[in-house]
């Protein structure tokens, strides 16, 4: 299926995932295949709780196993934040997309993402 006609939403769910950016490509959320619904994403925070030493961080937007890049290579101040998504500019995940993202430093970078699942049937 592709993305589900959100004029038709059934239902809309909020959710937020969590995790520590590693130095190799983790995905933070997959829409999987034939899920019959579209991920809304508000917003995307990385931060570095680090004290002491900055760290970069590339987030990608992947779609039939090639990355997008919605941030590349930016860097993180020291116990600072990074919005890369915000409601001001939303994107929508289709069936089989992903957002991964990299970091230069293990342990020193995590990201939060919220989004809304839209669902039509």
């Amino acid at each position: 299926m592709a993305a589900p006609n959100i004029v038709g939403v059934t239902t809309i769910t909020g959710k937020t995932d969590v995790t520590s950016i590693d130095v190799t490509a983790t995905a933070i959320t997959t829409n999987s295949a034939a899920s019959n619904q579209v991920y809304k994403i508000n917003s995307l925070i990385i931060s570095n709780i680090d004290g002491t030493n900055d760290a970069d961080v590339t987030v990608e937007f992947v779609r039939g196993g090639t990355g997008y890049a919605l941030a590349s290579v930016i860097t993180v101040p020291a116990a600072a934040t990074l919005v890369i998504v915000s409601k001001d500019n939303g994107i929508y995940m289709e069936e089989g997309d992903s957002i991964e993202c990299t970091a230069s430093a293990a342990g020193d970078l995590q990201a939060i993402l919220s989004y809304d699942i839209i669902t039509d049937q």
